[in-house]
C-alpha cells in the first residue's frame, strides 16, 4: 500500500507540471504565416495583413510590423498573405474577430480593403499606399518621389561610372514615383549620368533581384537603387558578393535604413519611408479614440520621407549639404518633383 501511495503522489506531481506547462503561452510566438505581440488581456487588438512580400521582407512590411510592435497598450498580430486571393479572407479574420483596427499593407490590398470596409461599416480599417474611400478607412500615402529625389542627388554626385541602375518590383504608381523622383535627382546634379530601370514584376523574388543587379554591375553600373521589397534583398546579395570579389559597387536601400541589415560596406544610403511611424500613429488614434477616416499624404514637409541618418558614413558632408539644399527647395515649392 505504501509503495502504491508513493507512485500515486509522483504521478500527480508529474501531471501538475505538464498541465502548468500547457497553460503558458508565448505572446511573441510567430510563424511564416502569422505573428503576435502584446500580452495585456485588456489591451486594444490591432491586426495587420501583409502583401505577398511577407513580414520579413527587410523593407516595407517589416517596417509596418515594427511600428505596430512598438505600440503600448495594444495586442498586435499579423497575417502573412502568400497570394492575392488571401487578402480578403485574412482581413476578415481580424474584422470578424472583433479587432479594433485592421491594417492592409501595400497598394495591392486596396480593392480588398474597400470590399471588407463596405461589408463591415462598423469596423475600422487602414491602408498604406492606396486611397480607399469610406468613413471607416484611413488611407496613408507617401510622396516617395520627394525622398527618392534626395537619394538621386547622392547617386548623381557619388557615381564614378555615370551609369546608375534602378530595380523595381511591379510597375505600379508607388514604385514609379520612386523611379521618377530618383532619376530627377540624379539629373539635377549630374546631367552626364544615365539611369536605367529594370522592373522584375515581383516583390517576393530575391533571385530575380539578384539577376537584375548582376546585369547592371556586369555592364559597369556602380550604383543601384532598389524599390522591390523582398526582391531587393537579391540586389544586396549580389552587391555583397561583388564587393567580396573586389568589385566596388553600391546599393541604395529603401523604406528603412537597410545598412542596419546589409552593412555599411554595400549600402551607400537609404531612402527612408516612415511606414512604421505612420502605422504607429494611426493605430494610436484608435487607442485614444480619435480615429477618423480619410486620406493623408506624407512627404518631406511632413517628415514622412527622407534619407537615413547613417548616410554620413559613406556620403561626404558636402554632398549631404547639397541634399539638404534640395530638400528645402522641395519643401518650399521651388522644386516640383515629377511623379510620372
Amino acid at each position: 500500500m505504501k509503495k502504491s501511495f508513493k507512485l500515486t503522489v509522483v504521478m500527480l506531481l508529474v501531471l501538475t507540471v505538464v498541465l502548468a506547462g500547457c497553460g503558458k503561452k508565448n505572446n511573441n510566438e510567430g510563424s511564416a504565416a502569422e505573428g503576435k505581440s502584446g500580452s495585456s488581456a485588456k489591451s486594444v487588438k490591432i491586426g495587420m495583413v501583409t502583401d505577398v512580400g511577407g513580414v520579413n521582407d527587410k523593407s516595407f512590411n517589416q517596417s509596418a510590423w515594427e511600428g505596430l510592435q512598438s505600440l503600448e497598450g495594444a495586442s498586435t498580430e499579423y497575417l502573412q498573405s502568400t497570394k492575392p486571393e488571401d487578402y480578403v479572407s485574412n482581413l476578415n479574420k481580424f474584422v470578424k474577430g472583433g479587432y479594433a483596427l485592421t491594417w492592409g499593407i501595400g497598394m495591392d490590398l486596396g480593392e480588398a480593403i474597400g470590399q471588407v470596409a463596405k461589408q463591415n461599416p462598423d469596423a475600422k480599417l487602414a491602408i498604406i499606399d492606396a486611397v480607399v474611400k469610406g468613413n471607416n478607412v484611413k488611407s496613408v500615402t507617401f510622396s516617395e518621389n520627394e525622398g527618392a529625389f534626395l537619394v538621386g542627388v547622392v547617386a548623381g554626385k557619388m557615381t564614378k561610372s555615370n551609369k546608375i541602375g534602378f530595380v523595381g518590383g511591379s510597375e505600379i504608381p508607388v514604385v514609379q514615383r520612386f523611379e521618377k523622383g530618383f532619376a530627377a535627382g540624379v539629373a539635377a546634379v549630374n546631367p552626364k549620368a544615365t539611369v536605367t530601370s529594370n522592373y522584375t514584376g515581383a516583390f517576393d523574388k530575391p533571385d530575380q533581384g539578384k539577376t537584375a543587379a548582376a546585369t547592371f554591375y556586369n555592364d559597369g553600373y556602380d550604383i543601384v537603387f532598389q524599390a522591390a521589397g523582398a526582391t531587393g534583398t537579391g540586389v544586396f546579395n549580389e552587391a555583397i558578393a561583388r564587393n567580396k570579389a573586389g568589385q566596388k559597387v553600391w546599393v541604395i536601400g529603401v523604406d528603412k535604413d537597410q545598412s542596419l541589415e546589409f552593412g555599411d560596406d554595400v549600402t551607400l544610403t537609404s531612402m527612408i519611408k516612415r511606414v512604421d511611424e505612420a502605422v504607429k500613429r494611426v493605430s494610436q488614434e484608435v487607442i485614444d479614440g480619435t480615429f477618423k477616416g480619410g486620406n493623408e499624404v506624407l512627404g518631406l514637409k511632413e517628415n514622412g520621407v527622407g534619407i537615413a541618418d547613417t548616410s554620413s558614413k559613406n556620403v561626404p558632408q558636402d554632398v549631404l549639404d547639397l541634399v539638404e539644399e534640395y530638400k528645402q527647395k522641395i519643401i518650399s515649392g521651388e522644386i516640383k518633383v515629377p511623379t510620372v
